[in-house]
């Protein structure tokens, strides 16, 4: 009876220490679980940062956009472009627009600098679509505007992008009626309202 009894007790003791063990062991590995996610979660987002940083293309949100931005400036007329990170290497083409008296004369009788931006992509087996900027004097501007003079066969004014107290930035007509390759990146760009300018002294 002794013998049994011992039996009994031992048998009583196991259970709950085998309960025990096992709901310990199950309490260590949840917090260690739980870090491994953790862990491997922020390693996953580190990887799409770097991926983002390194190919321009990625989509980001706007604040890291904005963060990752680069800025043409332009010290003779006084304005800056914001440009997205991707454009980084852009290069710079100068052009110049005339305008004529009217729809029937050849006679140039305006004419002024167009500073075209050129994405860093752009090659003679490809060309891609530039961001050119016109700029007018404030006198040329109301001329046009007046309709004292005309630019190119659209019967569309340029669009301005911003002025200061000497000159006026505008967007070609039609400029992209060509639908070169990075069109679409360029109205991006430009939706975005990148040209500031200051006022001249």
């Amino acid at each position: 009876m002794n013998l049994a009894l011992k039996k009994s007790i031992v048998k009583l003791a196991l259970v709950p220490l085998a309960l025990i063990l096992i709901l310990g062991c199950s309490r260590n590995d949840s917090p260690s679980g739980g870090k491994q996610n953790q862990k491997n979660t922020t390693t996953s987002g580190q990887q799409n940062t770097s991926s983002n940083n390194s190919t321009p293309t990625s989509s980001t949100s706007t604040s890291t956009d904005a963060s990752k931005s680069i800025v043409y400036k332009n010290t003779k007329y006084d304005f800056s472009f914001k440009l997205p990170a991707s454009w980084r290497g852009y290069s710079i083409i100068t052009s110049q627009w005339e305008g004529t008296a009217n729809e029937t004369s050849s006679t140039v009788n305006e004419t002024g600098p167009i500073i075209s931006i050129r994405d860093p992509k752009w090659t003679e087996e490809t060309p891609r679509q530039d961001i050119p900027i016109m700029v007018f004097t404030l006198n040329q501007w109301n001329s046009l505007k007046q309709g004292v003079f005309h630019i190119g066969a659209a019967p569309v004014d340029p669009t301005e992008l911003g002025h200061n107290n000497y000159y006026v930035f505008a967007l070609p007509a039609r400029y992209n009626y060509a639908f070169l390759p990075g069109y679409e990146d360029v109205e991006k760009i430009l939706a975005g309202n990148p040209l500031e300018t200051t006022q001249l002294k």
